[in-house]
């Protein structure tokens, strides 16, 4: 069996949280390939390496002394070095490091500094070869992923490898700069590592115990979720649940590569598998509960508008001339509503609506912001009759009212519209019905 495992920066930041992490390797034969991040917080008024490399850069690029805060950088690294006992010296790479910066190398090469250096430290303390992600891991003249590229030059550099640490977030052009992926992109990282080297399991280790059904800072004590399928997660990710990142997905998803989220300081704790899907039913009608603030919705009237050809391409011509995607668009007979991100939609509001009066004539518009969108997701959904009742009941019962309601065709998901003042009370009553109600 081969396991690829990612860590997160509260996984490795530090030396205390390095002997966890190998403790949890080599509790297993099977996890030979190692994804690091950068260290982060090692308490809540901590600083996240990367933002401090961002920070040191940023007075480099402006021509300014930047030595002490260099300086801190080091620091951090060698009081891991230090406090593992190791004889490794990363003076060289400092030195370049520093001339880089002088010489204005980019802000995705100063960010992606914080994985190369773990990686470095991490595959010391293991034992295991490093591989630099730069060398490995590619982006094409535009700035985009090159998976072809990148599948085949990893699988052949990996094939000769038992064991190896490929630093995550980054990768290279073809001019050999670097290119980080998104915040979070070390998740994506592993998930290519996975599907190169044809991993049975990705393990991707956190500071929490899996997802959980809602979130935390809204429901005291959600309880997690032990299985969900792709499709659900990519519902829940893009609506605001963070535990990894959503592009991560992909990969691995073509590859049917499951993934499991693990608690790094919970290790036994069995977490979250992610799976393409499963025959295992789970105990609640819905996997889970996400939600985003933010929203505007542009409700346009017609009569007759079901009637005339072209209408629903005119509107949203509109909206695409703009730069701006609509989130959903739920409509009725002589009704349309497109729903956007309002910080999006704001400065361009008076075109779009000027634009909307020239293409469709409409009899009236109206605009209504600060809407929030909750999505209720869940693979048992479809089987199980009246849940969009319950979810209107559960929100009459709680004085929320519905701004919107839309159905995925899949039967996956419900998204609902609510004002942003009863967001939390909304989460609440969905959480209650489906989940306390039904324990």
């Amino acid at each position: 069996m081969t396991k690829v495992v990612k860590f997160g920066g509260s996984s490795l930041a530090s030396a205390e949280q390095f002997k966890k992490v190998g403790d949890i390797i080599r509790a297993e034969d099977s996890r030979r390939y190692v994804v690091p991040s950068a260290p982060g917080k090692r308490y809540s008024a901590d600083t996240k390496v990367t933002d401090m490399l961002y920070a040191c850069y940023d007075l480099a690029a402006k021509g300014r002394n930047f030595d002490e805060e260099f300086d801190l950088i080091k620091d951090r690294y060698y009081g891991i070095i230090n406090d593992l006992g190791l004889k490794l010296s990363l003076e060289d790479e400092f030195t370049t490091i520093k001339a880089c910066f002088i010489g204005k190398a980019g802000r995705d090469y100063a960010a992606s500094r914080g994985e190369y250096l773990n990686g470095i430290v991490l595959a010391k303390y293991l034992g295991y070869e490093f591989v630099d992600a730069a060398d490995v891991i590619f982006f094409n003249d535009s700035g985009v992923f090159d998976a072809e590229r990148t599948n085949e030059v990893l699988s052949s550099r990996l094939a000769g490898i038992e064991r190896a640490v490929v630093p995550g977030f980054y990768g290279s052009m073809p001019n050999d700069t670097i290119k980080t992926f998104s915040r979070g992109g070390s998740d994506v990282t592993g998930s290519i590592v996975a599907a190169a080297v044809s991993a049975d399991l990705y393990e991707n280790w956190t500071d929490v115990s899996g997802f959980l059904i809602a979130d935390p800072r809204i429901i005291d004590s959600p309880l997690p979720i032990t299985t969900i399928t792709y499709k659900e997660l990519r519902e829940l990710s893009y609506m605001g649940a963070t535990v990894l990142h959503e592009d991560a997905i992909f990969p691995v998803r073509k590859a049917g590569i499951p993934i499991n989220i693990k608690n790094t300081n919970a290790p036994l704790d069995h977490g979250t598998m992610i799976v393409e899907s499963t025959c295992q039913k789970p105990p609640f009608t819905i996997t889970g509960i996400a939600g985003k603030k933010g929203f505007t919705v542009i409700n346009i009237e017609k009569d007759m508008m079901n009637s005339e050809l072209g209408f629903g391409r005119k509107v949203l011509e509109v909206f695409e001339k703009n730069g701006i995607s609509f989130e959903h668009m739920p409509s009725g007979i002589d009704t349309m509503s497109v729903i956007v991100h309002q910080a999006e939609f704001e400065p361009k509001e008076q075109e779009i609506l000027s634009g909307l009066h020239r293409n469709v004539h409409p009899d009236s518009i109206e605009i209504e912001s600060d809407l929030a969108l909750i999505a209720v997701v869940g693979r048992a959904m479809k089987s199980n009759r009246g849940t969009a009742g319950r979810i209107f009941s559960a929100l009459a019962h709680a004085h929320v009212n519905v701004k919107m309601i839309d159905q995925g065709s899949s039967e996956l998901n419900i998204i609902v519209g609510v004002e942003e003042k009863d967001f939390d009370a909304a989460v609440k009553s969905i959480y209650e019905i489906f989940v306390i109600h039904q324990l």
